[in-house]
C-alpha cells in the first residue's frame, strides 16, 4: 500500500466531521507510542514550550546520570540513544529555537560529564557534528537570539 501525500490527506481530513478526524486520531495514537506522544506534546506542552524545554532538559539529566560507563562502547551507545531521544522531542516541538536549546544542552552535558569525547573519534565527531547543526541553525534566527547562543557555543568549541 503506498501512503498518500500530505496535501491529499489535508484535503480529505479537510472534509471529514469532526466526529471521524477525532476517531481518526484516537486510531492513530493507538498503533505507535510516538504518536501517543506527538499527540500528548500537541495538546498539552505546545502551550508552554519553556516548560517542555525543562522537561526534556530533566529527562537529558536522567538519561546522562544512567549511562553504563564500563567500557567505551557503552558509552557511545548510551549517548547515542540519548541523542536520539533529543531530536524525537526536537521534532516533536519542530520550534528552531527549542532546537537550538536542547542541542546546546546535550552538549553542554556532554562536556561537562566527564566523557573523554576525543578519546573516541566516533564521539568526537558526533560531537562535532551537533556543533555544526547548531550553528547552521543559529543563522536562521534573530540576532538577539544569534548573539545570546553564540556566547555559549563558544564554550563549547
Amino acid at each position: 500500500m503506498k501512503a498518500a501525500s500530505i496535501s491529499l490527506l489535508k484535503k480529505e481530513l479537510d472534509m471529514l466531521p469532526s466526529k471521524e478526524v477525532l476517531g481518526i486520531c484516537m486510531r492513530l495514537a493507538k498503533f505507535k507510542k510516538e504518536n501517543k506522544e506527538l499527540l500528548s506534546y500537541l495538546l498539552f506542552e505546545a502551550d508552554d514550550e519553556l516548560q517542555y524545554i525543562i522537561s526534556v532538559k530533566s529527562e537529558i539529566d536522567a538519561q546522562f546520570a544512567e549511562i553504563n560507563r564500563s567500557t567505551m562502547y557503552y558509552i557511545k551507545k548510551s549517548i547515542r540513544k540519548i541523542l536520539r531521544t533529543t531530536h524525537k522531542y526536537i521534532r516533536y516541538s519542530g520550534i528552531r529555537r527549542t532546537e537550538v536549546e536542547l542541542l546546546i544542552y546535550f552538549c553542554t552535558k556532554l562536556k561537562t560529564s566527564g566523557i573523554p569525547v576525543n578519546a573516541s573519534t566516533a564521539l568526537s565527531n558526533l560531537y562535532q557534528a551537533q556543533l555544526q547543526k547548531i550553528r547552521n541553525i543559529l543563522a536562521t534566527l534573530h540576532e538577539d537570539l544569534q548573539y545570546d547562543y553564540e556566547q555559549e557555543l563558544i564554550i563549547l568549541s
